[in-house]
């Protein structure tokens, strides 16, 4: 948070498997706020023998000019994660090429739980 009150939020979006970083894509960030809106599509090409290997995971960061950027929570989609994460991702493969809009809770950056290697 900046000293205004207020975060310039961006999101990383990492297609993992395994628990290796495969590919990264990121948002804008959206200067001076604590309730960015994405209206942004990311799309990764994943083998069909893979899909039910990856997950996606999306980090949400404090944008610093000057310091090291702060992670402010972090959210998984996947087959392998569970709950909403894994409801996201089965409704995200029955409707390929769709776009898919759902919302998540972020877990805090340092209680999220290691992304299980299939």
């Amino acid at each position: 948070m900046d000293v205004g009150g207020l975060s310039d939020p961006y999101v990383k979006v990492h297609l993992l498997q395994g628990g290796k970083k495969m590919r990264k894509k990121k948002t804008t960030i959206k200067k001076n706020t604590l309730n960015p809106y994405y209206n942004e599509a990311f799309s990764f090409e994943v083998p069909c023998d893979l899909v039910q290997k990856v997950q996606v995971e999306l980090t949400v960061l404090d944008y610093d000019k000057l310091g090291k950027n702060e992670a402010i929570g972090r959210v998984a989609v996947g087959a392998a994660v569970g709950g909403a994460g894994l409801r996201h991702w089965a409704d995200m493969l029955a409707n390929p090429r769709r776009p898919i809009a759902q919302w998540h809770s972020l877990r805090p950056p340092d209680r999220v739980r290691p992304l299980p290697v299939p």
